[in-house]
């Protein structure tokens, strides 16, 4: 049996109208029917975008909201189903890292008033000293000094006031912790530190950890199963290493195909999936499939209709897909969606296939000839009517040549442009005046009419008046 197992877990807000007669108007589907198996020893991550129910499941298995539908079963038993009073004696084995360590530590609280705190209301500890014995040790463990009893949580960093939130959870010696994006207000550098360290105390304690997370590297370095989470649903479950080989859902590939490689080769060769479409509403989720409004391989038949289960496709691989065997198999062509290095190529290849299929008819080549060809024959043409004109034509163009190379006739005719020139060019630089001055024109004439009614009106208004 598994130490932690969720059966059909649903969440649902209800959403409240009206002031004097609060009633209810609909819901809002956080978590719609979550089921997964979390083994002793072992790491649980937790993946999907912003809003899909990461955290709100997380919060649920801790009782920390209330759970409309489902069960929650650790070691045996329905945390479910417990009354007040059991449910705190189990919450002692099951504790959470939040992802805001300032804002989860009490400003007005030393570090020692807060880890004792727990302890304090879980009876762990006979007297004061050997409280603070213990205290000491989680923080050596964590790597933080034993004078850090006496401060306050604003006077550490982030990591520094995240491995007091560890320590908290630690100094109960629960049997699964939750890790709600313990390093997501990290930097990277200190990210590293906290995952080390969450992997050094599981060895050393043999710790249970579901790590809610949104960043793939962190969960792939420190998960051994992985579940991902659309729209409130679990939508794939895989191991670490199986999901990011071969991922099976169509939204599991979209966000494979998102992380980024350092390889600027691979990353210009690989396919990524762009998705379509906005985030359905958890307040209104659609009907069949929840990820069928903005999926490349959506098919009419039971993707609108038909709410996929999660099925075991081996290895412990499960997916909630319809045709996740055809599309693993390459049977199924894209209806939607984008392909970024498929649309590169058809960019690239686009006159060729056009040639090829018959699309272009005419050729880009025939207009330069066609020109030459007419030039060649401008050019014959002369030279048939000096044949045909005989010496009279070559006595005109002689002195055609002749009046144009005078000395005497050119003078007139050299200052003619320049006397020309302007009225040639009048029409170029008057044109946007005499625009301006038509549009005042114009606008006098409007004032002119506005004051006229004016006029008018206030006639009217004065024979009205008398």
């Amino acid at each position: 049996m598994s130490l932690l197992e969720l059966d059909g877990v649903k969440v649902h807000f209800p959403v409240k109208k009206g002031i004097l007669f609060d009633r209810t108007v609909g819901h809002v589907h956080a978590v719609d029917g979550v089921s997964l198996k979390v083994e002793a020893g072992q790491t649980y991550g937790l993946v999907g975008e912003s809003g899909c129910g990461k955290t709100t499941l997380g919060r649920a298995v801790l009782r920390l909201v209330d759970i409309t539908e489902g069960e929650v079963v650790l070691d045996g038993t329905d945390l479910a189903k417990l009354p007040a009073e059991e449910m705190r004696r189990f919450r002692r084995r099951l504790q959470m890292v939040f992802q805001d360590p300032l804002g989860s530590l009490n400003p007005r609280q030393n570090i020692e008033s807060i880890l004792t705190e727990g302890m304090l209301a879980h009876g762990v500890g006979a007297t004061q000293e050997e409280r603070r014995e213990k205290i000491k040790a989680i923080l050596a463990k964590v790597g933080l000094p034993a004078n850090a009893l006496s401060r306050y949580p604003h006077e550490f960093s982030g990591g520094q006031r995240q491995r007091i939130g560890i320590a908290r959870a630690l100094v109960l010696e629960p049997d699964v912790i939750i890790c709600d994006e313990p390093v997501s207000a990290l930097d990277v550098s200190i990210q590293a530190q906290v995952i080390n360290l969450l992997e050094e105390l599981q060895e050393e304690l043999g710790l249970t950890y579901v790590v809610i997370a949104h960043d793939l590297a962190v969960v792939r370095h420190i998960s051994d199963m992985i579940g991902v989470m659309y729209l409130g649903a679990l939508v794939e479950e895989a191991p670490s290493d199986a999901l990011y080989a071969e991922p099976r859902h169509p939204y599991t590939k979209a966000l494979m195909s998102a992380v980024p490689v350092p390889d600027p080769e691979v990353e210009d060769r690989r396919e990524r999936i762009l998705l379509t479409g906005d985030l359905p509403s958890p307040a209104n989720p659609p009907a069949g499939c929840r990820f069928h409004t903005r999926c490349p391989w959506v098919q009419e038949t039971r993707c609108a209709t038909e709410r996929p289960e999660l099925t075991d496709v081996g290895d412990g691989h499960r997916v909630a897909c319809h045709f996740a065997a055809e599309i693993a198999a390459g049977t199924l062509r894209r209806t939607t969606g984008e392909v970024v290095p498929a649309a590169r190529e058809e960019l690239v290849d686009a006159p060729e296939r056009a040639e090829d299929t018959g699309e272009v008819t005419v050729p880009e080549q025939p207009e330069p000839k066609d020109e030459v060809a007419k030039a060649d024959t401008k050019k014959t043409e002369p030279e048939s009517g000096e044949a045909e004109g005989g010496p009279a034509e070559d006595g005109e163009a002689e002195s055609g040549e002749a009046e144009q190379d005078g000395p005497e006739q050119d003078g007139p005719e050299q200052d003619g442009p320049e006397q020309d020139g302007p009225e040639q060019d009048g029409p170029e630089q008057d044109g946007p005046e005499q625009d301006e001055i038509k549009q005042e024109a114009d606008e006098k004439d409007e004032v002119k009419k506005e004051a006229v009614e004016m006029d008018e009106v206030k006639k009217e208004a004065v024979e009205k008046a008398s």
